[in-house]
């Protein structure tokens, strides 16, 4: 049996816990990399059960990991000192084992709606379609199109962003990449203000987004090329720090090149020729001359009479192909073929 006096150190009473509840507190003592490769192999739903179990678990006493291995003993851990759960433990154990990308998704289902109560005026607003919510945003001051927004899945919120008139959105952007926390209060307040002035009412669900310059990169990252491009060079005009730390969260088709050989070669093998060319027609040389390496010198050579043979691309074409190509490195990336931070650690170390 568990030792009561141990327990009451960590708040916690093994015998009492749940399977998932254990299966997470082990996952804490094997450390982030290790439990990065067994949070590979869950499916979405049990990912994301074990990480809120994870999120919820305190400080683990010695003692404490040591009745949580005798029941996981055919494992050789041997636990020697205190570690901690909480969200930052799981959000770098979850970058590590399924990606930034995905581990920010999850993170996003796990924390906030776990410390934030329902809202239902606000999910009144939020169950609104883009256009709609949008005509009634565009005459609200930046913060407050920015407190609604942050809500929304990035796909979404950058529905409604494209449309906002032109000399909003970085206003909004920039709103966005410094919200704080609002009080629920607030929240709640601003929703109802709203809501008189729509006559729809809809089922509530508790809200799961927050701001931040994640959000708005991300946001951005899901607009199309040109719009998102527009926005960050009028936001740069007056906030150059704000733009520069939202486009570090950015990744765009051009920072392919950073990656290394193997991983284009991954990200490539995924990839259909014409989709390749289409995306390389206006690309810079340097990206061109990483990605056509990167594949067998027959297929660089289609690929080129390709380019010669299609002609002008539409822009929407273009931007179309080299989002599919960016969605196949996500892919990637969230599956740990790929690793984005090395790159960028890689590409800034070469830089010095």
């Amino acid at each position: 049996m568990p030792d009561a006096a141990a327990d009451s150190l960590s708040g916690l009473n093994y015998a009492l816990m749940t399977k998932p509840q254990r299966f997470a507190a082990f996952l804490i003592i094997l450390g982030p990399e290790t439990a990065a490769s067994i949070l590979r192999q869950l499916e979405p739903a049990e990912l994301e059960a074990v990480t809120l179990e994870m999120s919820k678990l305190p400080f683990l006493t010695q003692d404490f990991q040591n009745d949580v291995l005798k029941e996981f003993s055919s494992l050789a851990v041997q636990a020697t000192m205190g570690v901690c759960g909480g969200l930052k433990f799981v959000h770098a154990a979850l970058e590590k084992g399924v990606g930034t990308f995905r581990a920010s998704d999850v993170m996003n289902k796990v924390s906030p709606a776990n410390n934030r109560p329902s809202i239902p005026a606000l999910q009144n607003l939020l169950d609104m379609e883009p256009r709609p919510l949008a005509n009634l945003l565009k005459h609200e001051p930046p913060q407050v199109i920015a407190l609604v927004v942050s809500y929304l899945p990035p796909d979404r919120a950058s529905r409604i962003l494209a449309e906002l008139p032109e000399a909003q959105r970085e206003h909004v952007v920039e709103r966005m990449a410094t919200l704080a926390p609002a009080p629920v209060e607030s929240v709640e307040l601003l929703a109802t203000t709203l809501n008189q002035k729509i006559s729809t009412t809809k089922p509530s669900r508790p809200p799961s987004r927050t701001g931040g310059v994640v959000s708005a990169a991300t946001m951005l990252n899901s607009m199309d090329r040109e719009t998102a491009t527009n926005i960050l060079n009028a936001l740069e005009a007056r906030n150059p720090d704000l733009t520069q730390s939202i486009r570090n969260k950015m990744f765009t088709f051009e920072d392919l090149a950073i990656l290394d050989t193997p991983s284009l070669q991954k990200i490539l093998r995924e990839v259909d020729l014409r989709d390749l060319a289409m995306s390389l027609k206006s690309a810079s040389d340097r990206l061109k001359g990483r990605m056509l390496g990167s594949i067998s010198k027959r297929a660089a050579e289609t690929v080129n009479e390709e380019i010669s043979f299609m002609g002008s691309v539409r822009a929407k074409d273009g931007d179309a192909a080299r989002q599919r190509i960016i969605e196949a490195m996500r892919k990637l990336e969230s599956a740990g073929e790929i690793d984005l931070n090395e790159a960028r650690e890689a590409s800034k170390a070469a830089l010095n």
